[in-house]
């Protein structure tokens, strides 16, 4: 299938890559991301004049939503697109930021999750659902929240890690929870890799703790898995108990890089958490990974680029 690409700026290196690597295939249409004086939208997109490219095409959409401003944005577009009778409309969200926030237990909380269900579910009808391509939802409950004109398609980024694996000496797998071994452990075991789980325990005064509660791995190359990270602690501690434990290396990925506050420079050589051989992330939150120091560093970014493309044509790679 042939589509015509719009992008939000975070995004449209990935769109430039498409473009220039399948040309056949994707076609990129720039688009003006101005601001009014008033501060308001003044968005321009191309390929509609002087010769209407876009109308009765299926339109691939690469969004960001790294905050609540360019998120309005880009809901802004993709009404316009389809309300310019185009054929279909695939978003890709590599990272959906709201997965933490799904659910209320104290009320007058807002759980966004919820509302950019409804607006994705919202969003005009161009004859087929919207497709929506996330990859490794943090709540995939959050799946169902969608409905009508909107249909969540998820992938993961799981097979970018196995490839990566079968250059290294990595022979375990260590999860820092039971959650993510639920979600994950099965996906490796084609590698015939060790299976490690950790978990946390309550001590006195309500403080917590980070144990292996299966496994072992003395004398192992590990490989810490888990869907995001922001502060890193939970990673941190974990990766401290496995070199206590005897593991032989220690590293971590994640499919999305997060990171607040440049939390990241913790991790990187020199920093307070620098526990990792390697740190490998993918570019899902581009706007981090662009600052993340390759090379000499301890972080590898795993592009995205190939699996998407694959993606599109598979459904899912869950």
């Amino acid at each position: 299938m042939k589509y015509q690409i719009i992008a939000a700026p975070a995004q449209e290196p990935l769109a430039r890559r498409l473009s220039q690597q399948y040309p056949s295939r994707f076609t990129y249409h720039s688009t003006s991301w101005g601001k009014f004086p008033d501060g308001t939208d003044n968005i321009s997109m191309s390929g509609f004049s002087p010769l209407n490219l876009i109308s009765g095409e299926n339109v691939l959409f690469l969004a960001s939503f790294h905050s609540n401003d360019v998120t309005l944005s880009q809901f802004s577009v993709m009404i316009v697109l389809l309300q310019s009778f185009i054929d279909s409309l695939t978003v890709v969200l590599p990272y959906s930021p709201v997965g933490t926030m799904e659910r209320v237990t104290k009320e007058g909380t807002v759980a966004t999750a919820s509302t950019y269900a409804h607006l994705f579910s919202s969003l005009p009808n161009c004859g087929s659902p919207t497709r929506l391509m996330v990859y490794d939802l943090h709540t995939l409950q959050n799946r169902f929240y969608l409905h009508n004109n909107a249909i969540a398609s998820l992938q993961t980024t799981i097979p970018l890690l196995k490839t990566r694996l079968k250059s290294t000496p990595i022979n375990c797998v260590a999860f820092p929870d039971d959650g993510a071994a639920k979600r994950f452990a099965d996906l490796f075991i084609d590698l015939g890799l060790q299976i490690v789980i950790c978990g946390k325990t309550r001590g006195p005064d309500n403080t917590r703790t980070v144990k292996i509660q299966e496994g072992d791995v003395e004398g192992l190359n590990c490989v810490i898995v888990d869907d995001l990270v922001q502060t890193g602690g939970t990673l941190y501690e974990c990766g401290k108990v496995l070199k206590a434990a005897g593991a032989k290396s220690v590293n971590a990925f994640v499919a999305h890089a997060v990171f607040p506050e440049e939390s990241y420079k913790r991790f990187d050589k020199g920093g307070d958490r620098c526990c990792f051989e390697k740190f490998w992330v993918t570019n899902s939150v581009p706007t981090i990974t662009e600052k993340l120091e390759e090379g000499n560093g301890v972080f590898e970014v795993l592009d995205l680029t190939e699996a998407i493309i694959k993606d599109l044509d598979e459904f899912s790679s869950m």
